[in-house]
C-alpha cells in the first residue's frame, strides 16, 4: 500500500521478500462490496484499474463479479511490475542495491533507546543486526517489516497479484509492468540516509502496532473504502518527505507516461494505496486526460 503509515506502506516490496506463512481465516467481500476498480478510458485505453493489497491471509475472497468481468474483458494484465514473476530475479535485484561496503553497524544508525527494539525484531525473525548491517538501511528496514509481518500470517503467495498473474496466464493472455523492479528498488535506493534511518526507525517502532492496523486496512479494502484507507494515512507519524516523493509521487508520475503507452483493455493493478492522497495515480491520469468512472 501506499500513503500509509510506515510499516504499511512497505508492504507492497516486502511482499516479494517475504516467505509464505499459514494463518488465520479472513473475511469474504462483502455482498455489496468488493475492492475498488474502476474504468479508464482515453486515448487509445479502454481498460479498468484495480486497487490491489500485496500481502493477504489465506482464503480471503474478494472476486466480485464486477472483478471477475473485468478480468475477462480484459486483453492483458498490467502490475505494477511484471518481473514480480521471477522471484530470482528479485531477489538478485534487491541484494545488488540493498547492500553496500563499510556500512555502519545498524545499531549505530538509531537512537540508543531503539537499540533493544531492534536486536528483538532481528531475533524474531531469526537474525541479527550483525547479519542486517551489511543492508543500506532502506534495505535493513524492509526486511525487519518482512519479520514484523510474519506475525500477521499473511503472504505473498495469497496476495491479489499471484492470483490475477495465474488466471490471465491460464486465459493465454499477456502481463505487463508499468515499472521493472530496478526502478521499484532504485526509488528507495536513491534515498539520502537520513530518510533511510528514518524509514528503519518507524519500522522498529510500528512493529508492535502492526497487526491492528493491518486488520483495519484489509477490512476497508475488501469493503474498496477508499476513504478509511486515506484516513489511515493521515493517523500517526507522517512519512519523511523525501520517502513520499521518491516511492509515491514520483513512481505515480512515472506510471503515468507508462499508461500512455498503453493500448487496447488492459486490467491495470497496483497497490491501492497509490489511488488515494495528493498526486494520487487516479488524480494524475484524470489530469492527463483519461476519464476514470469507479465501477465498484
Amino acid at each position: 500500500m501506499s500513503h500509509l503509515r510506515a510499516s504499511m506502506r512497505w508492504l507492497g516490496l516486502c511482499a516479494l521478500l517475504l516467505v509464505a506463512a499459514c494463518g488465520k481465516e479472513a473475511p469474504a467481500p462483502p455482498a455489496n462490496g468488493g475492492p475498488a476498480l474502476w474504468r479508464v478510458e482515453g486515448k487509445a485505453l479502454d481498460g479498468w484499474l484495480f486497487g490491489t493489497i500485496h500481502v493477504l491471509p489465506p482464503n480471503v475472497a474478494w472476486r466480485t463479479a464486477a472483478i471477475k468481468q473485468a478480468m475477462d474483458e480484459a486483453d492483458r494484465l498490467v502490475l505494477e511490475s511484471a518481473e514480480i514473476q521471477d522471484q530470482a530475479l528479485t531477489t538478485a535485484a534487491f541484494e545488488k542495491l540493498g547492500r553496500s561496503a563499510n556500512l555502519p553497524p545498524l545499531e549505530a544508525r538509531l537512537p540508543a533507546e531503539e537499540r533493544d527494539d531492534l536486536q528483538r525484531l532481528a531475533q524474531e525473525g531469526g537474525t541479527s543486526t550483525q547479519m542486517l548491517s551489511g543492508y543500506e538501511s532502506w534495505a535493513a528496514a524492509m526486511l525487519l517489516s518482512s519479520v514484523a509481518q510474519q506475525s500477521l500470517h499473511v503472504s505473498g503467495a495469497d496476495g491479489v497479484e499471484p492470483a490475477l498473474i495465474a488466471a490471465f496466464k491460464d486465459a493465454g493472455k499477456p502481463i505487463d509492468g508499468l515499472e521493472t523492479v530496478a526502478r521499484q528498488f532504485g526509488a528507495f535506493d536513491g534515498l539520502p540516509e537520513p530518510a533511510q534511518r528514518h524509514l528503519l526507525l518507524q519500522t522498529v517502532q510500528e512493529a508492535d502496532g502492526m497487526q491492528a492496523l493491518y486488520d483495519r486496512i484489509l477490512k476497508a479494502w475488501l469493503k474498496g473504502d477508499m476513504a478509511a484507507i486515506a484516513r489511515e494515512d493521515q493517523a500517526g507519524e507522517q512519512p519523511d518527505p523525501a520517502v513520499e516523493q521518491a516511492v509515491l509521487i514520483d513512481r505515480n508520475r512515472d506510471w503515468v507516461g507508462a499508461v500512455g503507452q498503453l493500448k487496447g483493455r488492459p486490467f491495470i493493478a497496483v497497490g491501492a494505496g497509490h489511488l488515494t492522497g495528493p498526486n494520487n495515480l487516479i488524480t494524475l491520469l484524470q489530469a492527463a486526460g483519461y476519464r476514470v468512472t469507479r465501477l465498484q
